[in-house]
């Protein structure tokens, strides 16, 4: 077992959540696959999206629905500063896990959060485990309550 799926699931215990981490049949880099995988809508998968905050230099995480994408315009009025690029490294400096697996959990150091309220429209989201081929169920409150993200609509 990664040490990234181990960090997700001991943080979900620590969280007192019950969720059960189900291994994919298919590498989950793309919401469409995900969902594909889980047999659920595109949008019930909350996608982790980083962007680097060019004033803070630190990574800031907007969990949206799968089919939708993130307005950096929008995105960046609501971080309060011009948005760029996350790199690998920054992504892995502050999170711990890599790309295509970033779990809205389990972050090596806290991330100011944002969440799609289309996320909120759904009784059950999958979100990645920490690869790209572990996803988990959550609640979606309980994914606001949990990351204590923003609900706000950056999506364009």
């Amino acid at each position: 077992m990664s040490k990234s799926l181990k960090r997700v699931k001991r943080t979900a215990e620590e969280l007192g959540l019950n969720i059960e981490v189900v291994e994919t049949a298919i590498d989950t880099h793309t919401a469409e696959q995900a969902a594909q995988s889980q047999g659920c809508h595109v949008d019930q998968i909350a996608k982790s999206i980083i962007f680097r905050g060019e004033t803070s230099g630190t990574a800031i995480l907007f969990l949206t629905a799968g089919g939708n994408r993130v307005d950096a315009d929008k995105a960046s009025a609501l971080a309060a500063e011009p948005l760029g690029k996350a790199d690998a490294a920054l992504i892995r400096a502050q999170t711990g896990f890599a790309i295509g697996g970033v779990s809205p959990i389990g972050h090596l150091h806290p991330i100011r959060t944002f969440i799609d309220p289309r996320l909120l429209e759904f009784s059950e989201l999958w979100a990645a485990a920490g690869t790209p081929r572990h996803v988990f169920a959550i609640s979606p409150q309980t994914l606001v309550d949990v990351t204590g993200a923003v609900v706000a609509d950056f999506a364009g």
